[in-house]
């Protein structure tokens, strides 16, 4: 299976290394160290599957072969302590081939190391593991100098330059870990691999486990010959560690699961616990326990006919998400008069906007008074102008709109394009947490690109606008890119709760192009490829990098036939990106329409940048190029582009100018000057990820094909143009047409838990899928029901029951609880829960308040410290050495700030008004940052409080034993049903939520007369219903109670399923029946009223004298 692992080390001479005899070793060959004399033989080494030297421009080529290379390096370092090299080793994924791995450890070294100016040498091995499997990984030694320049590239006595001293930061580390995993996911999903690796700590990811120790070769022999092997058994210590804390807290594997999918298998579930524990007896012993988790859930089977798993955390989620949007959609208090509609519509075209019949809709659709409304337009539909309309409408009824977006660039669109004043979501929960820029009843909160958002932040944005009392309004399209956190929440809300369709395309001028937009909205990629095809705009190849010369071949030529047309180079992964980049840059510096080149040194490595250059920001900042007093400055977000018109300076002291492409055609461009050092968060502009193009429009677009696509980066990618598009693809890469077909027709769209709610909510979504895509209906419908004749069958049933039960009533013995009592001997409650220090440290955790504090953190530590990562290792030590008593160190940072380093700025004597506001800021920072710290202790204190406190009531509860039934009253139950079942209308009978719904409030006789006869008329039974009554209320709380008589809730709790839902049944069958008496008592009350005032028998004044 993947595994995530990624490390580096220094190969210094000070140690006593040399670096030809690591080059020899890792090879597998013989190398001479020239400047010792000493032969390094490892040619008899077995497991070597690849080695190359991979060199970067301007290396010579000498250096490619590997004993020149290195050799070079021991003679260029004088010093005995000296650093010769860097080796950065990582694991490959198993579920690769020996040549796909190769390929994807080649690709990873090109882009972070060799496009930096480093010489790589490449090393692939694959030794076999304990379990007989390949274990394949990749040694990357890299020199730790730059490129001379100006050396000829066939020169035999070349040498390095300077020391990059750049490429030591932890930034640059923490990006290489970082990019492998994004690099990794990218080609396992593109080869059609579930699996997917993750770069972040256990602790980032909010999973209080230990990290693993990788254990090397040597340690790997040492084991197995029985000798001691310090680092395998710290190894398989801590393996053994994390296996006891799944075992004791099984929820730690579940929320790790649930992080991004909703659902899961149980090969996921397997796969996390053997990463994760040491040896078959422990990985069972832990698997049984987190299967036997109450927190676990049984889904039921997807399309592939696997087994889904959910969470009770992640199905409640996604439960209040669909709760909060039914309540939103019943609403009525945000509509807007039809005067006000029509007069936005006439204003709109009056302003020469041309809205279809479809948009015209839309718009009423979206001013309507429902508190929810959602629009599913397809690409290119003009979503944004019908939203601009309606923000017309909401605003003259005197209505505040707000917009957001998943990412700055697209909020950015949104308010250009319907003038509708945007945010990101997570600017907006951010302003939330602190009470700030809140909703409220007069707000229309428009939500734009929403199928990319999870089911977790769409649950906490619609919880904020059920509680405001506000209007929440979802724009998207749900066939267009996923979500990236787990579920596809605005597809659930859309086939439930219906949507306004835009499916007239208007993009793109040509009709038959307009045509594939929408065949590929529905699924029909391979039609919409045969369109384009016939057309001569799918071009074959016979390499990817054939494809990729074309491409930028194709758009130069349209650069040159209309220099002031848009055009957009469009791939799926960022390596891909960042060759298109190279390459057109590469032909744009030939042509001379580029100045001289600056090497820059950005936070994405070494890059050449010259006046007419095309560059890409890819961090927001709301003020770049702001004076030294704050003011002024430009906003950029991550996707802005613009062209360099002035550089000065080289690597970190360059200077830039820049105009940024501008907003609409009503916006003139900005220029934005800064220096790098303050902003290096820049790549070069021609080419972009399909992600990064959802909602941009151009002219013409170029699309390089690749195994990474799908369905729904196909759709994204080949409908961004107005006038064509070219897609390339090469054989090397898909194999023939018919692979290219099947690549960018798979579906891999995500799922939610609503989605298995038995076959008649799998139905109903699919219904509501189809009549959506215009495929409905897929089957004849039938207006026909059978009914079963139950009412003859239910006198002879209870009578004969009643005999039953009065002979075996003298001999029944005592029935079994429905739920036994549970006391754990070691303090734990049924959920698993204890209150050991770990588990208690672990609850304050994931305390909200607590993890929204250390977020906070890293911003102070950033504004206030000229090494913020220094500082945080002091604040680790300070907090060590305080054993986590972090009120003891607030005190101590509030009295000298410069315990954990240098504070930016300066206030000595000859200090200028920057560098002394900078200190003040800094010294501010420093404050909050203790501030925050003694926050962050009272909120610990807090959850760690409530966290026993809820361990307590749980066990107490535990305690309670719910009684079993006797078969008399099961019968009655059973009676009870029967006649609840034969007075519900016909649609009750399609959802299993709508039984009780069905019979709220209404008289129901045949309820209410079976209860006074087996309930009424059988005291023994009326106990009974009413013990299991109270004492599952007391065992379950009011709240459990309530879902445990909700639909399919016995799916809800694995180890007590069979008498959760005998408790389910009793209850429901009790509460049900009593009502339908009520409700029979009040009709005959209202109906004897009636008869006496008809009669005039009614006492009243004057009466009986």
């Amino acid at each position: 299976m993947a595994i995530y692992h990624l490390s580096a080390q220094v190969i210094s001479r000070g140690a006593g290394r040399s670096v030809v005899a690591a080059a020899a070793y890792r090879a597998a060959t013989r190398l001479e160290d020239t400047r010792t004399g000493l032969a390094h033989d490892f040619t008899r080494k077995d497991h070597l599957v690849h080695a190359e030297v991979l060199l970067p421009d301007g290396a010579p080529t000498a250096w490619a072969d590997r004993g020149t290379l290195w050799n070079a390096v021991e003679a260029g370092e004088k010093r005995k302590d000296a650093q010769l090299a860097r080796e950065v080793e990582f694991a490959l994924p198993r579920e690769l081939s020996q040549a796909e791995g190769i390929a994807l450890a080649r690709d990873f070294v090109r882009e972070q190391f060799v496009a930096r100016g480093m010489v790589a040498d490449l090393c692939v091995h694959a030794p076999r593991g304990e379990d007989g499997e390949s274990k394949p990984h990749a040694h990357v030694l890299l020199t730790l100098r730059g490129i001379t320049p100006g050396q000829q590239a066939d020169s035999s006595d070349a040498a390095f330059g300077a020391k990059q001293r750049a490429w030591n930061s932890t930034a640059l580390l923490e990006g290489w870990r970082e990019r492998w995993a994004e690099l990794t996911n990218e080609r396992l999903a593109s080869l059609g691999h579930d699996v997917r690796i993750d770069h972040r700590s256990l602790a980032a990811q909010g999973i209080p486990l230990e990290p693993q120790h990788k254990v090397g070769p040597a340690g790997m022999r040492r084991a197995a010959r029985g000798e001691a092997a310090e680092r395998r058994a710290e190894h398989d210590a801590i393996a053994r560690r994390n296996g006891a804390r799944i075992a004791a807290d099984p929820a730690l594997a579940l929320e790790a699961l649930t992080r991004q999918q909703s659902t899961f298998t149980r090969q996921d579930l397997a796969r996390f616990i053997a990463r994760h524990t040491d040896g078959a007896a422990q990985f069972a012993q832990v698997l049984a326990k987190v299967e036997a988790s109450p927190e676990l859930v049984r889904l039921g089977q997807d399309a592939a006919g696997r087994v889904r798993w959910t969470t009770r955390e992640m199905l409640a989620a996604e439960q209040r998400m669909e709760g909060q949007a039914a309540a939103l959609a019943q609403g009525r208090a945000h509509g807007v008069p039809e005067q006000l509609q029509e007069r936005a519509l006439r204003q709109a075209e009056a302003g020469g906007l041309t809205l279809s019949a479809e948009q015209r809709d839309a718009v009423r659709h979206l001013t309507g008074p429902e508190g929810l409304a959602l629009v599913v337009g397809y690409a290119g539909t003009g979503k944004s102008a019908l939203l601009g309309v309606a923000r017309a409408a909401w605003e003259a009824q005197g209505l505040r709109v707000r917009g957001a977006t998943l990412s700055g660039i697209a909020a950015e669109g949104l308010q250009a394009g319907s003038g509708i004043r945007s945010k990101t979501l997570a600017s907006l929960e951010w302003h939330w947490a602190r009470g700030r820029e809140v909703l409220g009843p007069r707000d229309v909160l428009v939500v734009d690109e929403a199928g990319m958002v999870g089911s977790r932040q769409m649950q906490r944005l619609l919880q904020q606008a059920q509680q405001a009392s506000a209007k929440v309004v979802l724009v998207g399209d749900p066939e267009q890119l996923q979500a990236i956190e787990a579920g596809a929440a605005f597809r659930a809300l859309a086939e439930r709760h219906g949507a306004a369709e835009i499916s007239e395309v208007r993009r793109q001028r040509e009709g038959w192009q307009r045509e594939a937009t929408r065949e590929l909205a529905t699924g029909r990629t391979g039609e919409a490829l045969a369109r384009y095809e016939q057309a001569g705009m799918v071009l074959e190849h016979a390499t990817q990098e054939e494809a990729r010369a074309a491409l930028v071949a194709g758009w130069l030529a349209g650069r040159q036939e209309a220099p002031g047309r848009s055009q957009l180079m469009l791939a799926a992964t960022r390596a891909d990106a960042a060759a298109l980049n190279r390459l057109a840059r590469e032909q744009l510096g030939g042509a001379g329409a580029l100045g001289p080149d600056h090497s820059i040194m950005t936070e994405q490595g070494q890059r050449l940048l010259a006046v007419g250059d095309r560059l890409m920001f890819l961090r927001n900042a709301r003020a770049l190029g702001a004076g030294p007093d704050g003011q002024g400055g430009t906003a950029v977000k991550n996707g802005t582009l613009g062209t360099v018109t002035n550089v000065q300076g080289q690597g970190e002291s360059a200077r830039l100018t820049v105009r940024l492409d501008a907003r609409d055609a009503a916006t003139p461009a900005a220029e934005v000057s800064f220096a790098v050092r303050e902003y290096g968060a820049l790549t070069h502009g021609y080419a972009a990820t399909i992600h990064k193009a959802q909602g941009v429009t151009v002219e013409r677009a170029h699309v390089l094909a690749s195994a990474a696509m799908d369905r729904h980066a196909a759709y994204v990618a080949l409908t961004r143009h107005r006038e064509g598009v070219r897609l390339h693809w090469a054989r090397d890469e898909l194999g023939s047409r018919a692979g290219l077909t099947r690549r960018l027709s798979r579906q891999r769209a995500k799922d939610v838990t609503l989605d298995y709610a038995g076959p008649e909510g799998e139905g109903r979504a699919q219904e509501a899928f189809a009549r959506r895509r215009g495929l409905h209906p897929l089957v004849p419908e039938s207006e026909i029901l059978a009914r079963p004749p139950v009412e003859r069958a239910r006198a002879s049933g209870e009578a004969a029951a009643a005999y039953l039960d009065q002979a075996a009533s003298q001999t029944e013995p005592p029935p079994p609880p429905l739920l036994p009592a549970q006391r754990d001997p070691t303090g734990r409650d049924s959920l698993g829960r204890g209150t050991t220090p770990e588990e208690i440290a672990a609850a304050e955790a994931r305390d909200p308040a607590v993890r929204q504090e250390a977020a906070d953190r890293a911003q102070w530590l950033r504004a206030a410290y000229r090494d913020p990562v220094q500082a945080e290792a002091q604040l680790d030590a300070l907090l060590w050495d305080s054993r986590d008593d972090r009120s003891q160190v607030a005190t101590q940072l509030r009295e000298r700030p410069e315990l954990l380093g240098r504070l930016r700025g300066s206030e000595g004597l000859f200090s200028g008004r920057r560098a002394q506001r900078e200190r003040t800021s800094a010294v501010s920072a420093a404050r909050s940052l203790a501030s925050g710290l003694a926050r962050e202790a009272a909120a610990r204190q807090r959850a760690g409080e409530s966290y026993r406190a809820e361990v307590a009531a749980q066990r107490a509860r535990d305690a309670v034993e719910v009684p079993g039934l006797s078969q008399r009253a099961w019968r009655a139950v059973e009676a009870l049903e029967q006649a609840r079942s034969t007075s519900l209308p016909p649609e009750a009978s399609k959802a299993p939520q709508a039984y009780w719904q069905a019979l709220a409030g209404r008289p129901d006789p045949a309820l209410a007369e079976a209860w006074q006869r087996v309930v009424r008329g059988q005291p023994e039974v009326a106990a009974e219903l009413r013990a299991v009554a109270a004492a599952a209320e007391r065992r379950l709380g009011p709240q459990g109670m309530e879902q445990s008589l909700s639909a399919k809730a016995a799916e809800a709790a694995t180890p007590s399923r069979e008498g959760l839902a005998g408790v389910a049944r009793a209850v429901a069958a009790m509460r049900e029946g009593q009502r339908a008496v009520q409700a029979q008592e009040r009709v005959q009350a209202r109906s004897q009223a009636a008869e006496q005032q008809r009669l005039g028998i009614r006492r009243g004044p004057g009466l009986g004298r």
